[in-house]
């Protein structure tokens, strides 16, 4: 497409899919439809093995997550490293699978048991229509925690970043809606409707663990990473329980159970974001294989 075409294409049209995305988006289209034709068990397993054996290496995975536990657990047993090096790319991909199984995948996770010293404090504000901003992670399957919250009558919605690949983010946000709505992409639109849910006595779920580029640096396993104060933010201006919520996936790699922490206290956005992180940083260290050590976390970790 030339810089006229370009310039001539109305805003409002989604800028083309380039061959690559095409690309990816049908090769994980076709794995996909294929893994439906298995039962849901074998389906996940053997979608899981796949990212931990042959998509993680293929992907480059490996070596990221081999940078990232070198920068954090530097002493780390080699043998230990290599068993996280495959399992974290397998979860992933279980997590991936999952999202795109629907109905299966909805009746498996309302099975999870929901328990935590924070689940007294979130029943209370369903009742009462207080407005709750619940902060996760790319831990387990935050998917399962949306099933689970919904099927107790939480109305909650869900904050999204859109994924590069435009081509494979269309279907993927359907797949989230399906699985629980609504979903909000991180866009000023998309930011204008989760506030206004939460004003209406909403709860919102915000994934944390993303790197913000401008965001603010804050320790995040030893290491300073730039981490959003938002979810301070708008708990603090809406009145809202703060409340660190998790997703963990159980040994047989199929089930769930949902953990609700305790609200944390409203202060200012730097002390309650650093105990978002510090939170964080808890589950992640029990649970080091089901983090997604693949993500840049402490890129442009240091002051400017």
């Amino acid at each position: 497409m030339t810089r006229s075409d370009r310039e001539k294409r109305p805003a409002s049209e989604a800028p083309p899919v380039s061959w690559k995305h095409w690309l990816e988006d049908r090769l994980t289209a076709i794995l996909l439809a294929v893994g439906r034709l298995l039962p849901y068990p074998t389906r996940i397993t053997t979608i899981g093995w796949l990212g931990a054996n042959v998509i993680g290496p293929l992907a480059g995975m490996r070596k990221r997550v081999a940078a990232n536990l070198s920068l954090i657990a530097p002493d780390m047993p080699l043998t230990e490293k290599r068993l996280l090096c495959r399992a974290v790319p397998g979860n992933l991909a279980r997590a991936l699978a999952e999202t795109f199984s629907g109905d299966e995948f909805i009746a498996r996770a309302r099975q999870s048991p929901i328990s935590g010293e924070g689940l007294g404090a979130l029943d209370a504000a369903r009742d009462a229509r207080q407005p709750v901003v619940l902060t996760t992670a790319h831990l387990g399957n935050y998917d399962a925690g949306r099933v689970v919250l919904r099927e107790r009558g939480y109305n909650v919605a869900a904050f999204y970043m859109p994924m590069r690949n435009p081509a494979f983010n269309k279907r993927y946000v359907a797949a989230m809606a399906h699985i629980a709505s609504p979903v909000f992409p991180r866009s000023r639109s998309g930011l204008a409707a989760l506030v206004k849910h939460l004003r209406e006595g909403g709860m919102i779920g915000l994934v944390t663990d993303h790197h913000m580029a401008h965001g603010t640096l804050i320790d995040f396993m030893g290491e300073p990473a730039r981490t959003s104060t938002a979810p301070a933010e708008l708990a603090l201006k809406h009145g809202a329980l703060l409340v660190p919520l998790y997703a963990i996936r159980e040994k047989d790699g199929l089930s769930f159970r949902i953990e609700v922490e305790a609200p944390i206290p409203h202060s200012d956005p730097l002390t309650m974001t650093r105990a978002i992180n510090a939170s964080l940083e808890k589950k992640v260290r029990a649970h080091m294989d089901q983090w997604m050590w693949t993500h840049k976390r402490w890129k442009r970790n240091q002051p400017r």
